[in-house]
């Protein structure tokens, strides 16, 4: 399980983050100042760092400066309400490996994460993976496209967001609210019925088979009705 560090000093904000991430199968360790951020960001015990600029004790900006000086390649992302092309800049020259400006949605956040995580992977050299293979059903990861018997169809980003999670966890039941969590972020209206209207577009994609309805409890994918 990839473990990330949110540097984040904003109770509410790091309390949001912390939650769809951990939803999102990760492991996360919190900090609300830059010095135990810089401390556990160098221990090697994370595999990406969400850091905010504004931080008390130690600013983003030296915590970065410091991490690249000493050698660290652990991947950060700048989180921060310092949205000038100014900054910015200075963010990448430091050595950032992504910048998003508050506010964001998660949904964007989590695929900028899972993005710079596999950065690392291929630069360590592992293989990366292309596609997600379930069964009679595939998921190619560069083109976004899901083939199955029904054929290969384009999907827009929340269908593929909303496949990639079902295929991630296969045979597992996933609720609306697992669903709306990972797919639409925290902040998504809980009532909401349109985590079942896009099951029901993924169904003309891929067959009804693939994807049941579990009364009560959510969804269930199967590459092998």
């Amino acid at each position: 399980m990839p473990r990330i560090l949110v540097a984040e000093d904003e109770h509410r904000i790091a309390s949001f983050v912390e939650k769809g991430l951990r939803a999102a199968g990760y492991g996360v360790e919190t900090v609300a100042d830059g010095v135990d951020a810089l401390t556990i960001a160098r221990s090697g015990d994370v595999d990406l760092v969400l850091l905010d600029l504004g931080l008390p004790g130690i600013d983003g900006l030296e915590v970065l400066r410091r991490l690249r000086e000493g050698g660290s390649g652990v991947p950060v992302i700048i989180l921060t309400a310092r949205d000038s092309a100014a900054d910015t800049v200075a963010g990448f020259e430091g050595g950032a490996n992504d910048y998003v400006a508050k506010p964001f949605r998660f949904d964007e956040l989590l695929a900028r994460v899972r993005a710079r995580l596999l950065d690392a992977r291929q630069q360590q050299g592992a293989a990366p993976v292309q596609a997600l293979d379930c069964g009679r059903v595939s998921l190619d990861l560069r083109t976004r496209r899901i083939t199955s018997d029904a054929g290969t169809f384009d999907l827009s980003a929340r269908e593929y967001a909303l496949a990639e999670e079902f295929m991630r966890n296969p045979e597992q039941v996933l609720s609306r609210e697992q669903l709306l969590s990972r797919v639409w972020g925290l902040d998504f209206d809980p009532g909401s019925n349109v985590v079942d209207v896009y099951v029901r577009y993924l169904r003309r994609k891929i067959g009804a088979e693939h994807l049941k309805t579990v009364r009560g409890m959510g969804y269930r994918f199967t590459g092998e009705p």
